[in-house]
């Protein structure tokens, strides 16, 4: 059995050291190469990247291996990573490459592809791949000199992603004498997120735009919306909108600085879709982290809230069976169908910018819909992901927070699909006992996962 390279979002690990090598993006770009290569049409791959200064390194890797596959490589940047998704539909490249580690500090990076319609790839395929480039067997299929890929600057990429995202807002509405504080997390959208709100008319306050290659994710973006929080109350303005290193999850705060997660967001946007008899199904998606008041939130309004593994990945896999229009994650993954195939940060912003106006309600009043169970997440290092069954104290320790809950919370353990961490997951009515319940699991798992 290989060795499996890719976790829950595409490969990911610390800059040179294994698998973040360039010895690895090399044959990565070999093996994505062969797989994608068919017939005797050029072959399309686009390439993006966050602003870690390891993107350098990888960027170079990957081309090198693609090109001398065969494939043709337009390389655009630093761009958000539904932008890649957006740009390989709408350039009708064959492949779509990430170089990005999200929300992780700058040491790190990772690589995610996705296909020719912009969804990430599913577990086989990266398995297939990772085949490729860990066995040691493997003929690489190389063509003929004549037909060696060509590299490619893309430069109005920034524009094309722009237009976009501005024709999922509604042609009638303006953000004329709004204010909005942004924080880009010095990340990849530090420079198309401005320019969208501004040209929609609305005034922005820039925070998290000047990247120097290290300070991505650093105190600052959607892992701390207290900064977006205190500036919002300090500048009066309507809303706040935080994004990570690579612009696929929003958290937002209204006008008072209350902070929303994705699962607040969703309840505001299922609620406005079902209104509008234009959620299918009357159907959300999520994973089995979001809160449990989001579940019976669904219930009391005649709708379902189906979960999934964790995972945007999982979720849009999830709506392309159900046919869903509306999904996304706790961590504020949210992916509207109708505009998009993956998980969107600044299009999710739109869409609750775009509420707002048709509304015309400040977003406190609009927001107060869900108000979430206590939850508690604790992560735990491991040296090695023991299967929880294999470790009879976890379980024990879990089911007697369970018999304590009696059914009106939840207790979840899963081993993260990108750190060597185990993610515990208490909640329930009572805070101080939550904390409590997710404190006496935690011990557990430091005792007997280690």
């Amino acid at each position: 059995m290989v060795q499996r390279l890719f976790g829950t979002d595409g490969l990911r690990g610390q800059g040179n050291i294994f698998p973040m090598t360039p010895e690895i993006a090399l044959r990565l770009g070999l093996a994505a190469g062969q797989y994608f290569r068919n017939g005797a049409k050029r072959h399309r791959v686009v390439i993006g990247k966050d602003t870690r200064l390891s993107g350098y390194v990888f960027e170079t890797a990957l081309t090198s291996g693609l090109c001398a596959n065969g494939m043709d490589v337009f390389l655009v940047g630093p761009m958000p990573t539904p932008a890649i998704s957006f740009l390989t539909r709408n350039m009708r490249a064959d492949l779509g490459v990430v170089i990005s580690a999200s929300h992780n500090p700058f040491m790190d990076n990772g690589i995610k592809f996705f296909d020719r319609m912009g969804f990430k790839l599913p577990d086989e395929v990266e398995d297939e791949i990772s085949e490729l480039v860990m066995s040691d067997k493997t003929k690489w299929d190389y063509p003929a000199p004549e037909k060696v890929g060509r590299a490619h600057r893309i430069e109005d990429a920034r524009g094309r992603y722009i237009v976009y995202l501005k024709n999922s807002f509604s042609s009638k509405l303006t953000l004329d004498g709004m204010k909005i504080v942004l924080d880009c997390a010095h990340g990849a959208a530090y420079g198309v997120a401005p320019v969208i709100f501004e040209e929609l008319g609305a005034e922005v306050v820039r925070v998290g735009v000047k990247p120097d290659g290290l300070n991505i994710n650093q105190k600052c973006g959607s892992l701390y919306p207290e900064v977006i929080s205190n500036i919002v109350v300090d500048e009066d303005a309507d809303i706040g909108i935080a994004l990570d290193g690579d612009a696929d999850r929003l958290i937002v705060c209204d006008e008072k600085g209350r902070i929303l997660d994705g699962d607040q967001i969703m309840a505001l946007s299922a609620l406005e879709l079902m209104e509008k008899d234009k959620l299918p199904k009357n159907m959300l998606v999520s994973t089995v982290m979001s809160n449990m008041a989001l579940e019976l939130f669904m219930q009391e309004h005649g709708g379902t809230l189906l979960r999934t593994a964790v995972g945007d990945r999982y979720v849009v896999e999830a709506m392309r069976r159900e046919g869903a229009m509306l999904g996304g994650e706790q961590s504020g993954h949210l992916v509207f169908m109708e505009h998009s195939t993956t998980g969107d940060g600044l299009l999710a912003a739109l869409q609750l910018l775009r509420i707002m106006c048709e509304k015309e309600k400040p977003l406190s009043e609009l927001a107060g819909l869900l108000e979430p169970f206590p939850q508690v997440l604790r992560n735990v290092h491991v040296e090695r992901k023991v299967p929880f069954a294999q470790a009879p104290e976890v379980q024990e320790a879990v089911q007697k927070v369970e018999e304590a809950l009696y059914g009106k919370g939840r207790v979840l353990l899963r081993y993260s699909g990108t750190e060597a961490v185990c993610r515990v997951m208490v909640e329930g009515p009572d805070a101080d006992k939550v904390e409590l319940y997710a404190n006496d699991i935690v011990e557990a798992c430091e005792k007997y996962l280690r």
